[in-house]
């Protein structure tokens, strides 16, 4: 399977980047706000008429009439395919309101794995599986033994497990729902909206209903897809593969080895980069290096401390040139930078700042050792020259004074790697 950035497959801001939209946007904003305020109140009808309602084909006619006031729009594609004798409907998963819009079409079960129990579940349109519940284990046995009940509506099951933006791939389809039944109907999602995107990680769904509210409309369109059996000898997480490929060809995505854990795992990762991000600007650090940096996108595949481990390997590699660069301030220009070469020439163009730094900080007790230290260096680099004693009065002058002092730096650097390695003594030979 090919596997795509995890950058790409979900949207981790909700406004777009497009300045045009965002004008437009900022004009429909009153519009908006009046239009939630009114779906508020219809949303409230809307849910006490399903309420009073039995579930019927007339009941699902009249809500998916009034979710079309709500900005709802429901249509689906070749419903003959729909086969009333299955258990299971497999679906992938865009928005909080999935199982919603499947219930407007078809009679059907939602469990609900994550989240609280009670009345805001059963309002939400999800079975409660009850508190004996605990493990996957526990879990797959109940739905089978649900399945089993000839009364029973279908079972309608998100293998992803966690929602995506629709537009890129889908997360790697989890075994387990497979396992409870042999056959299974697929169902392909796509979901559309203007200005906005559909979802954003950590944002509840109370959020994301009300600015469902927001928004002129939300196109939901529903493809059925012919019944699969799974084979003989076929294990579960083959078959699983085997569905996800195929709603995948149907939507016109990719189905990736991303997971709901890596997508967890990133997001606590780009939480933990901004707040690094604005720790290192509030400590004036932001300003290290002229050369920009860009922060690697899209999932990797090597784990947290494998990558730990390749910073600090790097970091060594830097500090073993530039040895006065505190290791904190190299291990944070390599985060951003990933590269060697680039950290090396980021520091050394600001090796002035860490030097005060270093000498404010330094006890009056080892002066002498700086001292000594100072000097050595002054013999081994005969050739590095101080900053310019007077400011230049032409561009040109001051340029050249910078690029002087530069040279000297690197070659300074150069030396000391050459005497740290022995590199002398081999070139003589």
């Amino acid at each position: 399977m090919e596997t795509r950035g995890i950058e790409q497959m979900f949207d981790f801001q909700r406004l777009p980047n497009d300045r045009f939209i965002l004008l437009l946007l900022l004009l429909y904003s009153p519009v908006g706000v009046c239009l939630m305020l009114l779906r508020i109140f219809i949303g409230v009808h809307v849910f006490l008429v399903s309420c009073a309602l039995p579930d019927s084909i007339v009941r699902r006619f009249i809500v998916r009439v009034m979710c079309s006031v709500l900005g709802l729009h429901v249509r689906q594609n070749s419903p003959h395919l729909r086969d009333k004798t299955s258990r299971l409907y497999i679906c992938n998963h865009v928005t909080h309101f999935d199982h919603n819009i499947i219930n407007l079409l078809t009679s059907c079960n939602t469990p609900l794995l994550e989240g609280p129990v009670g009345f805001l579940c059963w309002a939400r349109g999800f079975m409660e599986l009850g508190q004996g519940v605990q493990s996957r284990t526990e879990l797959m046995e109940t739905l089978r033994r649900y399945c089993s009940s000839p009364a029973a509506l279908p079972l309608l099951l998100f293998p992803e497990e966690d929602t995506t933006n629709g537009r890129t791939g889908l997360l790697k389809f989890s075994s387990w729902p497979f396992s409870v039944s042999d056959a299974i109907q697929p169902v392909a999602l796509l979901v559309k909206r203007p200005f906005i995107a559909l979802n954003t990680p950590e944002s509840s769904w109370l959020t994301e209903l009300l600015w469902t509210f927001f928004v002129p409309f939300t196109e939901y369109h529903v493809r059925w897809l012919p019944p699969l059996s799974k084979e003989d000898g076929e294990s579960y997480q083959e078959f699983a593969s085997k569905v996800q490929e195929l709603l995948a060809t149907e939507l016109g995505v990719i189905s990736t080895q991303i997971t709901k854990a890596d997508k967890a795992e990133h997001i606590k990762r780009k939480r933990h980069t901004a707040a690094e991000t604005a720790h290192s600007s509030k400590n004036g650090f932001n300003d290290l290096g002229a050369r920009p940096r860009t922060v690697a996108q899209g999932f990797l595949g090597t784990n947290a401390g494998a990558e730990d481990s390749r910073v600090a390997c790097m970091a060594q590699q830097v500090k073993e040139v530039l040895p006065d660069i505190p290791f904190s301030v190299i291990t944070r220009d390599l985060l951003q930078t990933n590269c060697v070469d680039t950290t090396i020439t980021n520091l050394l163009e600001h090796t002035e700042q860490f030097s005060s730094e270093a000498a404010a900080g330094t006890p009056s007790g080892s002066a002498k050792q700086t001292s000594s230290s100072t000097l050595s260096v002054t013999a081994s680099t005969p050739n590095l020259k101080p900053a310019a004693k007077s400011f230049g009065r032409t561009p040109i002058d001051r340029h050249m004074s910078l690029q002087e002092r530069k040279e000297a730096l690197y070659e300074y650097a150069r030396r000391r790697f050459i005497e740290k390695h022995g590199l002398n003594k081999v070139d003589d030979l």
